[in-house]
This record gives structure tokens, C-alpha cells and sequence, in this order.
């Protein structure tokens, strides 16, 4: 990448992952994901209606996807501070508690780690 990178996005979505939120937006309104940190549901990105999900002071805001902000937590983004977290869709049953649960497929995330222009631009810009 060159000097004139564009700003590094910390978490994109699929075009699945899109189709996906576009769905369950229609059905449920705004929304919000959370990545799981590994409780119940392993650490699958969660998928709230937006408010009825408390985002606390631990978490913090990767960016959004298809319009929904996506939160991750303090200690799990500075361990995934090397890594573009891409948010997608697979076959298979949701998180317990997730919006696309009963739907057979589910959001998943996936990970891409920066190159070493994105990292410089993120230590400069974040």
C-alpha cells in the first residue's frame, strides 16, 4: 500500500454477512454485533437489536458492518490489534442469544492480519 492509504477498516463484512444483516434489520430494526470472547457461544460475533445489548466501558467500537457498529472487548481487540476481523455467514445454527439464531446460518468472523503499511497507518491513526 502507499502513502496515500485510505483508512484501514478494523472490521469489514462479506457480501453474505451483508445479505444477512439486511435480513434480520428488516425483521428486528437497527442493530449492533458484539465479538463474543468465548463464553457459551465460543467467539462467535453476536448480533443484538441496538439497545437491547449494554456496551460497558471494557469494550470498545472495531467500526461497523452493512450499517451496524461492531464492538469487541478492550483485552480481545488489543490481542487482535494485528488483524482485520471480516465478518461472514456459514451454514450452521447461531449463537444462543444471536439474532441469527433458527435461521441455518450464522455469522462468523474470520481474520486477515494487516501488512505492515496498515499497521503503521493504525499506530498513526488510531
Amino acid at each position: 500500500m502507499s502513502d496515500g492509504l485510505k483508512k484501514v477498516q478494523r472490521v469489514v463484512a462479506t457480501p453474505a454477512a451483508l445479505d444477512l444483516i439486511a435480513e434480520i434489520r428488516a425483521e428486528h430494526g437497527p442493530l449492533l454485533f458484539h465479538q463474543s470472547g468465548g463464553c457459551c457461544d465460543g467467539s462467535s460475533p453476536m448480533c443484538y437489536p441496538a439497545g437491547e445489548f449494554r456496551i460497558g466501558d471494557g469494550d470498545i467500537l472495531l467500526g461497523e458492518a452493512g450499517g451496524a457498529p461492531v464492538y469487541i472487548g478492550r483485552a480481545q481487540g488489543a490481542a487482535w490489534a494485528h488483524t482485520q476481523l471480516i465478518l461472514d455467514v456459514v451454514a450452521g445454527r447461531g449463537g444462543m442469544f444471536s439474532l441469527d439464531n433458527g435461521r441455518e446460518k450464522r455469522f462468523l468472523t474470520r481474520g486477515r492480519v494487516f501488512d505492515d503499511a496498515e499497521q503503521a497507518w493504525l499506530r498513526d491513526n488510531l
